[in-house]
Formats: structure tokens, sequence, C-alpha cells
């Protein structure tokens, strides 16, 4: 059985009881919404470098920092001591922990991020939960709608489960990292301290603690 708790250490994240009661740990992207109706306060504690785009429905945290070319739709709730950087693209109902990284050419969207999350660089984030210290590197997309009609499946010890949702992208546990250019299929699931070579093509649930190596046949010849 995959759990939030299996994936992630709550404890010290602000908005953990978006997570409270759930069975399985995607059920909270579709709480996300509502969770800001009732608990998003505006206001703005960061710092800006120059003049971002920020809306009105958007709190950020102190310590903050916001770069000029950035643009951050609401709802959205951003924690202490991040950096948005410029060109990053927050686009409504996000919600971010403390000591994120949100970098160029980054879109987050529908999407729970909790601490030291880094997402730095030409990221798409769309219907997913991050975990703590997860890492993405460049270029790394959590595809969130499959190009067959219908919901998300998941397969979990041999059983397909009917997420309930149209568009789910990814989960990726505490301390989990994505090679560059790296492709998360919709529904994927990576365990804690998981690592993916650059370049691959996930699909499906990897247990903690496992390293997917992709090693393409490069050949070198004689140059003629």
């Amino acid at each position: 059985m995959i759990t939030a708790d299996s994936l992630f250490d709550l404890s010290h994240f602000a908005h953990r009881e978006i997570f409270d009661g759930v069975r399985y740990p995607w059920e909270p992207l579709g709480r996300i919404a509502d969770y800001l109706k009732k608990n998003l306060r505006p206001g703005l504690c960061n710092r800006a470098l120059g003049h971002p785009y920020i809306e009105d429905n958007v709190f950020i945290g102190k310590g903050s920092v916001v770069e000029e070319g950035a643009m951050i739709k609401g709802p959205a709730i951003i924690g202490e001591n991040c950096e948005i950087r410029h060109g990053a693209y927050i686009r409504g109902n996000v919600i971010v922990g403390d000591g994120c990284v949100i970098g160029n050419s980054t879109e987050l969207k529908n999407s729970i991020l909790l601490n030291e999350v880094e997402a730095p660089h030409y990221n798409y984030v769309g219907d997913s939960v991050l975990g703590n210290k997860a890492h993405l590197a460049a270029g790394v997309i959590c595809s969130n709608l499959k190009l067959a009609a219908g919901n998300v499946v998941v397969e979990i010890g041999g059983q397909k489960v009917d997420t309930g949702l149209r568009k789910f992208g990814a989960l990726v546990g505490d301390g989990a990292q994505v090679g560059c250019n790296s492709v998360l299929n919709p529904g994927s699931i990576l365990g804690r301290g998981s690592i993916l070579y650059p370049v691959t093509h996930w699909r499906g649930v990897l247990e903690a603690g496992r390293i997917v190596k992709t090693l393409p046949a490069t050949q070198i010849v004689e140059k003629r």
C-alpha cells in the first residue's frame, strides 16, 4: 500500500492538514482549491527584485525573493525563504513550502511542493506533489494528462487503481532526484530517495531507494 506517510515526512510542512484522512497520496490534489479558499490570507512578506507580476490572491512568506519576470497567479501560498526566479510561472492552485526554488521557465499548476524542493530550470509540474528536498534537474516534465480518454490509473501491487483524476502528474517522494530531460508519465510515483538517470521515460511506481539507469547503446567509430 502506498500512503502519504510512506512518501513524505509531513511533520514540518505547514499545510499538512491537506493530507488528513486520505487513503491514497494523490487525493490532496483534488483538495487544493478548497484548501486555499479556506486558508489563504493574501499578503506579500517577500522581497521583490524589480517588478514581478503577483496577483492579489497570493501569500508569500518572509525571507522569500521574487525576481523580475516571474508571474504568480493566484490562488497560491508560497512559504518562507523561497527563490522564485526570473521567468517562473505559477498559474494558480499552488501550495509551496519553505526553502523552495522555482526557476527560470518552470511552470507550476495545481500542485503541492513540500519543503526545500528544487525545480530550478525548464520544469513543468502539473497536478503533482513533490516531497521534501525533491530535485528536478533541467528539463524534467511531470506530464499530467493521458492522450487516451479517461482517468489516470495507477497499478499498485498488481492491482489497477482508478485515481478519479483526469489530470494527475507525479508523486515524487522525499529526497528523490530526477535527471535532466526526463519525463514522468501521468500517475508516476517515485519512492523516497530514488534516482532517475537523465533522459528517462518513466511510467508506474518506483520503490524507495531505487535507481533507474538509462544506458543507451552509444557507438564510437572512426571518422572517415
